[in-house]
C-alpha cells in the first residue's frame, strides 16, 4: 500500500477532517477569548456583546443596576478621600505637636531673683 493510498482512504480522510474541525474550533475559541479580553480586560460579564437585548425593560433594568453601582463607587471614593484628608490632618497635628515639644523653652530656675 502506498502513502498516497493511505491519504485517500476514507478512514484517514475522516480522522484528518475531524482533526481539522477540532483545530478550527480551538482557533475560533482562542479568537473569541482574545476579542473578549481585548473588549473586556477585567472579564466582567457583558450579556449583550453578541446578542443585544431587545427588551426595553431589560435595558432600563441594566441601566438602573449600573447607576446603583456607580453611586456605590462614588460613595466609596468619597469615603477614601475623607479618610486620606483625615490622616493628612492627623499627620499635620502630630508634626506640630512634635515641633512645639522640641522648641519649648527650658524651665526657668526657681528662686525668682534675677541679677542686678
Amino acid at each position: 500500500m502506498s502513502i498516497f493510498a493511505l491519504a485517500s482512504s476514507p478512514v484517514t480522510s475522516h480522522s484528518s477532517l475531524r482533526a481539522e474541525q477540532s483545530m478550527a474550533e480551538d482557533s475560533s475559541k482562542e479568537l473569541f477569548e482574545f476579542f473578549q479580553k481585548m473588549w473586556n480586560p477585567m472579564s466582567f460579564p457583558i450579556p449583550g456583546m453578541f446578542q443585544p437585548t431587545m427588551d426595553v425593560q431589560e435595558v432600563e433594568k441594566k441601566i438602573r443596576e449600573l447607576q446603583a453601582v456607580e453611586n456605590w463607587l462614588k460613595m466609596n471614593l468619597t469615603f477614601v478621600q475623607m479618610t486620606a484628608k483625615t490622616l493628612e490632618m492627623q499627620k499635620s497635628a502630630l508634626e506640630t505637636i512634635q515641633e512645639s515639644a522640641k522648641q519649648s523653652p527650658e524651665p526657668k530656675p526657681k528662686g525668682g531673683k534675677s541679677g542686678a
